[in-house]
């Protein structure tokens, strides 16, 4: 069981969550990741079935702790909000190797996870991104691999970086921490 605490009609009130809750919501919660922000909990909803490998390193690396403090590196309002650079700049990744391209024929709808990745189609590693707006463009060309199910009203409200700058942030929200909803007690 976890309490977080979150602003609602402009008072502070406690909510707690745990792994039955994604049960409640029929989520595996093996494949079921709670992200915290600052502004309250985002549920996202795993796909194995269209891109095991990506499914698996980002549980990986969630399980890791390697997310938590991370920034929100490349915001761009109507498209997309990345993170997962330990740099802060775009640049970096984990210490394990890349992942091949596991490209499916999902859409980019508003709320779709998706991994972050170089011009090789096979250079994903932890950087990934979720989707602010419908991005048909992006269908085909990068691993999508979950969907926010719950608190995109949360996402909505990570600081946007500057257009002409490519969505660079200048002072960055960070992701409080990332967990399996199954290793949640």
């Amino acid at each position: 069981m976890k309490t977080l605490m979150n602003w609602a009609a402009g008072a502070l009130i406690a909510m707690t969550v745990t792994a039955a809750d994604a049960q409640t919501a029929d989520l595996d919660p093996e494949n079921t990741i709670f992200l915290d922000l600052e502004y309250g909990r985002v549920v996202i909803q795993l796909r194995p079935d269209l891109a095991p490998q990506h499914v698996e390193r980002f549980k990986t690396l969630a399980r890791d702790g390697f997310y938590d403090g991370l920034v929100w590196h490349r915001v761009i309002d109507g498209f997309m909000a990345q993170t997962g650079d330990p740099q802060g700049d775009g640049t970096g990744g984990s210490d394990l190797p890349n992942l091949p391209a596991e490209f499916s024929p999902e859409d980019h709808v508003r709320g779709a996870l998706s991994m972050a990745r170089a011009s090789d189609v096979n250079s994903a590693n932890s950087q990934f991104y979720l989707v602010l707006a419908h991005a048909p463009h992006l269908n085909g060309q990068y691993t999508y691999f979950g969907q926010v199910v719950e608190g995109m009203v949360f996402v909505d409200q990570i600081r946007k970086g500057n257009p002409a700058q490519n969505g660079t942030v200048t002072y960055p929200d960070r992701i409080i921490q990332m967990q399996v909803a199954a290793d949640v007690k």
